[in-house]
């Protein structure tokens, strides 16, 4: 029988890889596309919040579970690595809005003169 967190802890987990990968596959699939340039990737930065706070959530959830429930280890050492694929999610998330925020400012500043 499955332990009542196992599914948020592997949600988490899936979940906060997906995050982590979102914006280097956008700007990857940039390279191969004639349609797309490099700032279009820039669409994927909300995507990739998102991903994060849902993987850092379901991480909580199997937490808490895990700890009315007396879950493995396991099962916690799989929330604690979602958590931290969402966090590192939201860090390259974040990254990537102040790289967008110097190239703005930057464009800004350019075309004032």
């Amino acid at each position: 029988m499955r332990a009542p967190g196992s599914g948020s802890a592997l949600g988490s987990l899936l979940v906060g890889l997906a995050s982590v990968v979102t914006l280097p596959l956008a700007i990857y699939a940039t390279r191969w596309s004639g349609a797309y340039e490099l700032l279009d990737a820039g669409w994927a930065i909300p995507i990739a919040i998102a991903l994060g706070l849902v993987a850092i959530a379901l991480s909580r959830r199997s937490r808490v579970q895990a700890a009315v429930s007396l879950a493995s280890t396991r099962e916690r050492s799989v929330a604690g690595a979602g958590r931290l694929l969402g966090l590192l999610g939201l860090c390259i998330a974040a990254a990537a809005l102040v790289a967008l925020g110097v190239y703005g400012l930057l464009e800004y500043v350019g075309s004032r003169e």
